[in-house]
């Protein structure tokens, strides 16, 4: 039995379409792009169907749609009508930033619809998911949409008015993360460290203390601090991040992001 198909199988979409997979079995995963090399993989590596776009889009019980923003009016004219066709009830799955659900809804018909917003994490299985839930979708909906993307990582519903904030983070959070990550490797090779030692040794220590707040719920501030002897080595090191404001650089970094998405979702 099909249970979920993914339309634009691009680097988002392909992640989240081999983390179902993973969860459900391939057979069970309906997969459509414009690009046959990417649907061949997926089909290779975890088993997924390949099929068209109408196939998908008549047969698919949850629809998830890999689609830009800018591409979503010319998706909806091309399957507005398969999905009319539809005796059967499915729910639609949008990942096109800015869109809210009713627009999206509006569309493709008036189903009903969840929004999500990935991130790049999602493909190793430790994705930050934010999601919420349109009209229509019932407890049961959501439990499925959770089991299929169980695997793809942190699954956490909020209100719609919420997620242009939580894009801001977790979606655009990993470019942040990677700069500091860089910027860490570049401090080891600056004092002494190869460059593979300093990168091994900088994402050993971002993966680990990240693993360390989330399995023991302490608050980063504590962490920190547990850290920090006095008049040692680490806190003439964190003396100086606090000259250089940080934690303001990423607290106005993640605000920029935001401000601009709702720049976007305005001129939309």
């Amino acid at each position: 039995m099909i249970l979920a198909g993914f339309l634009g199988c691009g680097n988002m979409g392909g992640a989240l379409a081999a983390a179902a997979a993973k969860q459900v079995g391939g057979e069970r995963i309906l997969t459509a792009d414009h690009n046959p090399e990417k649907l061949e993989r997926l089909r290779r590596d975890w088993g997924t169907v390949p099929v068209s776009a109408a196939q998908l889009a008549a047969r698919s019980p949850m629809l998830f749609l890999g689609v830009k923003p800018q591409g979503l009016q010319k998706t909806a004219e091309e399957l507005r009508d398969v999905l009319a066709a539809r005796q059967d009830r499915f729910v639609l799955v949008t990942m096109a930033a800015g869109v809210p659900l009713a627009a999206v809804s509006e569309l493709l018909g008036g189903c009903p619809v969840i929004r999500i917003m990935p991130n790049t994490p999602a493909s190793v299985g430790a994705g930050a998911i934010p999601y919420c839930c349109g009209p229509g979708v019932t407890q049961q909906d959501e439990a499925d949409f959770r089991r299929l993307l169980g695997g793809a990582g942190l699954l956490l519903p909020m209100p719609e008015a919420k997620i242009d904030a939580a894009c801001a983070l977790s979606g655009c959070g990993p470019a942040f993360v990677c700069m500091f990550l860089e910027a860490l490797a570049d401090g080891g090779v600056f004092c002494g460290l190869t460059r593979q030692e300093a990168e091994l040794l900088a994402v050993q220590t971002l993966a680990g203390t990240a693993k360390l707040a989330a399995e023991t719920g302490t608050d980063p501030a504590a962490l920190r601090s547990a850290v920090c002897s006095p008049g040692g080595s680490t806190i003439a090191g964190v003396r100086a991040l606090e000259q250089r404001a940080l934690r303001g650089a990423v607290m106005d970094a993640v605000a920029a992001a935001w401000q601009r998405t709702l720049e976007l979702k305005a001129g939309s």
